[in-house]
């Protein structure tokens, strides 16, 4: 177990969520914000690899220095790939999910997320509202966790297709949600998939 102080999930960690996330909404079956997603995926392309003690260096000139690490990028591609794979995995399982959101609470949730003088803050407190509805509905035969993170991707895909333009603020709170709620249970699952 990693013994350093963390105030949360670092650069890497968030790397890690936005492919996983990406990935989800990227393998979910009946989609209708593909050309969004497309766009999506242009803006949220990361470096490929950031070094487990990568200091956050900021520049001068406000960007983040560069590192380039042959084998750090061998194992990041291979890292990609398993979350990938997960996120494959997981969308598969969403898909047989989905019948079990009530269309009022996607519409509900998805006029918050239209709320454009919402904070970040409570786009989120509404994501995991309305998480806590469905997980009380939804029968319990997986692990927790497990449970929570599929929903959760779940909910921002189908806010996604309820109206398309907001793809971009449900990934970007989906994925602070999963940072700061579910993000050692990701890196233990890519972890996992990596041994």
């Amino acid at each position: 177990m990693d013994c350093k102080v963390s105030n949360g999930p670092g650069l890497q960690d968030e790397h890690i969520t936005n492919l996983l996330v990406f990935g989800f909404l990227q393998n979910c079956s009946n989609s209708n914000f593909h050309k969004e997603l497309e766009v999506l995926g242009r803006e949220v392309s990361m470096p490929a690899y950031l070094p487990e003690d990568y200091d956050d260096g900021l520049q001068t000139d406000g960007n983040r220095c560069s590192y380039f690490l042959e084998s750090g990028e061998r194992d990041s591609q291979g890292q990609e790939e398993i979350i990938q794979d997960i996120a494959r995995q997981l969308a598969q399982i969403g898909d047989d999910m989905d019948h079990s959101i009530h269309p009022g609470l996607m519409n509900n949730l998805a006029m918050q997320f239209m709320n454009v003088n919402l904070s970040e803050e409570d786009r989120r407190k509404s994501l995991a509202a309305a998480l806590e509805q469905v997980m009380q509905t939804y029968p319990m035969d997986m692990e927790e966790e497990k449970t929570m993170l599929i929903l959760a991707m779940l909910l921002a895909k189908k806010v996604a297709d309820h109206t398309p333009s907001l793809l971009r603020d449900v990934f970007r709170t989906t994925v602070n949600f999963i940072n700061q709620n579910l993000f050692t249970y990701v890196r233990n699952l890519v972890r996992n998939e990596m041994d």
